[in-house]
């Protein structure tokens, strides 16, 4: 196998799952284990300025190697993908499997469970007939997202570590812990970090170039009732779940993951726990547009105020807090970024596809931090999920193009 597939499969082996509401960072101790590898290898493959810092975050750089009157024409460039894997769904023990030369049909992920990735239900597999597909078991989360990023940028920096005559300038190497639970930026050191841009290696199929990313907050909706006998419970009980199924009620229903695409926002009901006295709900937020991002913000404060007006004042609680927004207005002013990387892509018979990310990354927050942070592949799909997979032939055309971006570009 490839040098990124090996890689790729040991980091999968580590559960790096992070944790909503930790008061730390890493919010979990797994994603340690994963942080102080890579900083071996690092250290292994000849990097400089290795360093693990003490809130997780592993950073890395690859000198310039360009002569001394060349290297202030090339801005130092930063590569940065998370170490995390979403909260969703386990991530812990992995086990992979690769399909050889996919026939285009049905996968059986799971013959003993009966978990089958089915065609119908994933038209795009057709796209893949013919290459080879690392999945899940059916049991797990596979960690595509991001260890895919952190396989492809680790193979890149190995690649160009070992041919030092490819000309290059300073690039720089930060791998991140709690990205999928928004704190991937929090603590990054973005001036210490030495990059003048950088890419997130973060997005999903091959060809995909992504600057434009929703704004997004996080709500929690609290509800207090009152419980009692329920043989005494006539104009005394109030059942707190009730409430919070009206809350959910007076939202717009079409305004859901499950109905909208491209461009369109929604909320997201991710959490919802409580019995007759106390409930809590917990949304996510998200928009494109930050007038839309802010209306929808507001109509969840104004459904809270209209069942405390009903229920009594006190009832619901919502506290709402913005995790990230829209990097497009950071990204603009240096649209190099997406005409370098369309053009190495076009180079590689990759066709490139610009297209807004349905999520956010931790670029998105690095972009208002003074790092402009565009969004690249890494060839994996359906993430967060049991049948989230890649494609071993993306992987290693990604690792051609981080090569290719972390080339010094040619007078």
């Amino acid at each position: 196998m490839s040098q990124v597939v090996d890689r790729f499969l040991h980091y999968v082996s580590f559960d790096t799952q992070s944790e909503e509401g930790a008061a730390k960072q890493p919010s979990t101790d797994k994603q340690w284990e994963l942080a102080k590898l890579l900083k071996q290898e690092l250290e292994e493959m000849g990097a400089q300025q290795v360093r693990l810092s003490e809130y997780g975050y592993v950073y890395a750089e690859i000198p310039s190697n360009l002569p001394a009157d060349q290297k202030n024409e090339v801005p130092a460039l930063g590569f940065i993908s998370h170490m995390d894997t979403a909260p969703a769904l386990t991530g812990c023990n992995v086990k992979p499997q690769i399909i050889k030369n996919y026939n285009g049909m049905d996968i059986c992920l799971n013959p003993e469970k009966q978990i089958t990735m089915q065609v119908s239900e994933f038209p795009f597999l057709e796209r893949y007939k013919g290459q080879d597909l690392i999945t899940t078991d059916g049991t797990t989360l596979l960690g595509a997202d991001d260890k895919a990023g952190v396989a492809e940028i680790m193979t890149a920096a190995a690649y160009l570590l070992s041919h030092k005559e490819i000309p290059h300038g300073k690039i720089c190497i930060g791998f991140t812990p709690d990205e999928e639970i928004g704190c991937g930026a929090d603590r990054f050191e973005v001036e210490n970090f030495g990059a003048r841009f950088a890419y997130t290696v973060d997005g999903g199929e091959l060809g995909e170039v992504e600057y434009e990313n929703f704004n997004a907050a996080s709500a929690v909706v609290t509800i207090h009732g009152c419980s009692m006998h329920t043989g005494d419970a006539k104009r005394g009980m109030v059942n707190s779940m009730l409430i919070g199924m009206e809350y959910q009620q007076m939202l717009p229903t079409f305004e859901n993951p499950m109905y909208t695409e491209g461009y369109e926002g929604f909320f997201h009901l991710d959490h919802f726990t409580g019995d007759v006295e106390t409930s809590v709900l917990k949304y996510l937020i998200r928009d494109h547009d930050m007038e839309k991002f802010e209306k929808k913000k507001e109509q969840m404060r104004q459904i809270a105020a209209f069942l405390n007006q009903k229920y009594g004042e006190g009832t619901v609680g919502i506290e709402i807090r913005d995790s990230y927004f829209n990097m497009k207005e950071k990204i603009q002013p240096h649209m190099q970024l997406i005409d370098r990387v369309c053009s190495a892509m076009k180079e590689l018979d990759v066709e490139p596809v610009i297209c807004p990310i349905r999520g956010g990354t931790d670029g998105a927050r690095l972009s208002y931090e003074g790092l402009p942070c565009p969004n690249l592949c890494t060839g994996g799909a359906n993430f967060h999920g049991k049948y989230e997979f890649i494609s071993i032939q993306s992987m290693e055309k990604i690792v051609e193009l981080l090569v290719k971006l972390m080339t010094a570009p040619q007078a």
